[in-house]
């Protein structure tokens, strides 16, 4: 089978905006512009197209991202230096910790819509 996820949409209150702040939070390239969209572009080839929900509010949606580790401290730093709230889980039990659940890293955090982020270092189940 060779199924592939190729891109989603990701419902945003200013597309261009929403998109230019994961890259930048990420540390990916800059955006590009498709037809109405704002597209970020990942390493596994799959697309982010942000589009923007207009006067509808956005629902927010959970997105894992598998990152080195040093991208995990750039992320983080990032985060930090930009007093964003981070939790060690989904549940946001435990506030300002970054977990070691699959034997490395991972951190949970919202972006600038409300859309519930994670960065891990070692997909679950460890690899």
């Amino acid at each position: 089978m060779t199924v592939q996820l190729h891109h989603t949409i990701v419902a945003a209150a200013d597309a261009r905006t929403s998109a230019v702040w994961l890259t930048d939070m990420l540390g990916l390239a800059v955006p590009e512009h498709a037809g109405h969209f704002w597209q970020v572009n990942l390493a596994n080839g799959v697309a982010l197209d942000f589009a923007s929900t207009g006067d509808e509010p956005v629902v927010p949606i959970h997105y894992a991202f598998l990152i080195s580790e040093e991208e995990f401290d750039e992320v983080h730093g990032r985060l930090l230096v930009g007093e964003h709230d981070i939790w060690a889980d989904p549940g946001q039990r435990y506030p300002g910790e970054i977990n070691h659940d699959d034997g490395d890293r991972g951190v949970y955090f919202l972006s600038n819509d409300g859309h519930y982020l994670e960065v891990i270092t070692v997909p679950y189940g460890g690899w």
